[in-house]
């Protein structure tokens, strides 16, 4: 399985596409979002399930566009709920131009994510608006959802989960189905590709929350320690909670209560927390648990073995990663 091929093709046909028309002021930053790159994860995997079902990934392109535009779509109001500076390195949307800008902008590449599936013929284009109108509504869930357990004090690990489910894990899910629907492979074959991208993204989402504080600072490419600072509710901290003494879990409300003007003294105790409950090995085995079940669900595709063994392999690779 080639993932360079698929980055590639991908690139290529988001620039051939002219973003910047008149008003200059909404388009400007539609173009802007776009060009910072990231690693374009959930347009490869549309073109990947293409690939994997009819050899033709070509003609999942323009549904690739359309993930990659909502995921975009998605960042640029998460960045302004978060009043967060820096995107990719980058200014944010807001930063660069204002609050007013990101929200239209925003809104409007919603809008442009549904015109790619005009690309294609009525059922296919039918199947791909309702998958797409169901996903979008459940990142919106998710969001929420953690927006609400900034100020929540009784999150338990299943809420976590089911939190990053649907922030995370049904826009992963949906995008290789996206690929499977374009391939016009059965309805099954689309369910269970779904399905492997829904543990995929489970297990990817927890990997995150282990390099944010575990990972190395040279290839991460972010602040390790990152949620800590944000008292971010993750598995980890979640995880920890659970299993500490009472002296133990006293410290970690106290230090996710309060602010440290030298953060790193923060991190540093938090860390050491959680190594004292191998809360690294527990989140290990977490994200273990969640590929084994992405992996299963291959055993069920009507596929050859060779490209069972691609998303198989793919899977492991995604959950060695150091980035």
């Amino acid at each position: 399985m080639d993932i360079k091929k698929y980055q590639s093709s991908f690139q290529q046909y988001l620039e051939s596409k002219e973003w910047v028309r008149e008003p200059k002021n909404l388009y400007e930053p539609i173009d802007y979002i776009l060009q910072l790159g990231g690693k374009r994860m959930r347009p490869i995997l549309t073109l990947m399930a293409c690939d994997t079902f009819s050899d033709e990934f070509e003609n999942a392109l323009p549904a690739a566009l359309a993930v990659e535009v909502f995921h975009n779509f998605t960042l640029i109001h998460d960045d302004i709920m978060d009043d967060a500076p820096l995107r990719r390195g980058k200014k944010t949307v807001h930063e660069k131009w204002d609050i007013n800008t990101g929200i239209l902008s925003g809104d409007a590449m919603l809008i442009l994510a549904y015109q790619y599936f005009e690309n294609y013929d009525p059922v296919i284009f039918q199947k791909l608006a309702k998958l797409f109108s169901k996903t979008a509504l459940e990142v919106c869930d998710g969001q929420q959802l953690d927006v609400d357990f900034e100020t929540r004090t009784d999150v338990s690990i299943p809420d976590y989960i089911n939190m990053i489910r649907l922030k995370t894990s049904v826009l992963v899910g949906a995008a290789l189905e996206m690929g499977a629907i374009v391939s016009k492979t059965s309805d099954e074959n689309a369910r269970l590709i779904y399905d492997f991208g829904l543990n995929l993204g489970l297990a990817f989402q927890l990997q995150d929350d282990y390099l944010d504080t575990f990972g190395d600072p040279e290839t991460f490419g972010k602040q390790v320690g990152g949620d800590i600072i944000e008292n971010k509710k993750t598995f980890l901290y979640l995880k920890a909670l659970g299993d500490a003494d009472a002296a133990d879990k006293s410290a970690l409300l106290d230090l996710y209560s309060q602010k440290f003007e030298d953060s790193s003294v923060k991190v540093d105790q938090v860390k050491g927390l959680f190594d004292k409950y191998e809360i690294p090995s527990k989140i290990k085995a977490k994200i273990e648990s969640y590929t084994q079940l992405a992996l299963a669900t291959l055993d069920e595709m009507d596929i050859d073995a060779d490209k069972k063994q691609n998303l198989s392999n793919f899977a492991l690779w995604l959950m060695n990663r150091a980035v």
